[in-house]
């Protein structure tokens, strides 16, 4: 595949991620324009269209004109989404059904550079303060991926970048949900009602692979805040409570049931700090043979328990090297035979290592 292509596609999945993560006020008008054109397309009126600041504010209330019974948190019994969930598999069926047996190759490509990065990057930056604010366990994902940018995008890249070419009407059709995922945020169609949120104010990310995809990271607040003050809290793409960025004590990550959420807390206070202001006891140190110059510290942690504090081999984008602290078995004594372990080796075979990464 040639790296024009690679290029290119590369270019639009960064378009589209700046679209699915932007945190402008939702285009009102061209919002409600696109949307009721989907309605009319199925054969209904346009509806009344109620705008909310949030996900949380979406759930909170019930718009007036919902039949009795219906709220927006039990969107998977309304009927409007299961219709517009077929039109769409229908819509990208249709679209692929287009594609040559020559432009499969790129077909291809488009999947993994474009499609498959931005349903990650909605997954894990744009589905949690939804996933948060609903009451009940579904997580209603035939919805939600029906809304989600990353098919659209890769039929936006099939005519771009493919050179796939679609008779009117199905374009028409694939303009119409590319109008509706440029304007807005998320969006519950009932019959009569269509709730409408505001994208978020604030929508902090972090690039973590090499196809670009993102995952929310913010340490000084909220990963994802709303104007109502709605918010969610993310570290290197864990979600955790606010309490882990604005006051991550020794005694709070001691009570945290969840090791993600200790492990996270630990690295927001920094291994250093948390361990000298837990006053963990040293139980050995040794110089760190695969990484010259540094020094191997294990402590006791906790029952059946102990911490390996190591100095990380690669140099940071800042330059520097991060301490970290590995969890090992409580039986461990020497720091050369705790660091073997976390390798799958002995102490002397980790002892005869020249350089680790």
């Amino acid at each position: 595949m040639s790296d024009i292509l690679q290029r290119e596609a590369a270019s639009l999945r960064d378009r589209w991620l700046g679209r699915a993560l932007s945190t402008r006020p939702a285009d009102r008008k061209a919002a409600e324009a696109a949307v009721s054109d989907l309605y009319r397309f199925i054969g209904l009126s346009p509806p009344r269209f109620h705008w909310v600041t949030s996900p949380a504010a979406a759930f909170a209330t019930v718009p007036a004109g919902l039949p009795p019974g219906q709220s927006v948190e039990r969107v998977d019994a309304w009927p409007l989404p299961a219709r517009f969930a077929t039109l769409r598999h229908r819509v990208y069926g249709a679209v692929h059904a287009r594609v040559r047996p020559a432009q499969r190759p790129v077909d291809v490509l488009l999947r993994r550079e474009v499609h498959q990065p931005l349903l990650n990057t909605a997954g894990r930056c744009l589905l949690p303060p939804v996933e948060l604010a609903h009451n009940e366990a579904s997580r209603h994902q035939t919805w939600y991926r029906t809304v989600c940018v990353s098919w659209i995008a890769h039929c936006d890249a099939l005519r771009r970048i493919a050179g796939v070419e679609l008779p009117a009407e199905l374009a028409r059709q694939v303009d119409m949900w590319t109008a509706v995922a440029t304007a807005c945020h998320w969006w519950w169609p009932s019959e009569h009602v269509c709730v409408m949120s505001e994208r978020p104010a604030e929508l902090h990310t972090e690039t973590w692979t090499a196809t670009g995809e993102q995952r929310p990271h913010h340490a000084d607040g909220p990963s994802a805040r709303y104007a109502d003050g709605w918010a969610t809290y993310a570290w290197h793409g864990t979600r955790i409570p606010s309490w882990v960025i604005h006051d991550p004590t020794p005694e709070r990550i001691s009570a945290e049931p969840n090791v993600e959420v200790r492990r996270c807390a630990i690295e927001r206070l920094g291994w250093p700090a948390y361990i000298a202001r837990a006053e963990l006891r040293l139980v050995a140190t040794a110089p760190d043979p695969g990484n010259a110059g540094t020094e191997l510290r294990l402590y006791d942690m906790r029952r059946d328990t102990r911490v390996l504090l190591a100095v990380n081999g690669s140099v940071e984008r800042d330059g520097r090297r991060r301490q970290y602290g590995l969890t090992v078995p409580g039986y461990f004594d020497d720091p050369l035979a705790a660091a073997g372990w976390t390798y799958g080796l002995s102490g002397e075979q980790y002892a005869q290592l020249l350089r680790r990464t």
